[in-house]
């Protein structure tokens, strides 16, 4: 087995980063809820590259949209 094979993790799991704050109360500052909820998770999927993980490009953020409904455009 070549080193490069004993580095590779076994399968690669996409993931993607869903943000959702309940209110647009902050959405219009230059760093907001969502930028810093988006930024511990790519932190966290950075933590586990050795596991294959990879974070996707796109972004999934409702600001201003409750929680207590599915019905939310960026969950879809």
């Amino acid at each position: 087995m070549t080193r490069k094979a004993q580095t590779e993790p076994a399968r690669r799991l996409r993931c993607a980063i869903y943000t959702r704050k309940s209110s647009e109360e902050g959405l219009d500052m230059e760093f907001n809820s969502l930028d810093a909820q988006r930024e511990a998770c790519e932190a966290y999927i950075a933590s586990q590259r050795a596991e294959g993980w990879a974070c996707l490009r796109e972004r999934y953020d409702d600001g201003g949209v409750s929680g207590g409904t599915l019905d939310r455009p960026a969950l879809k």
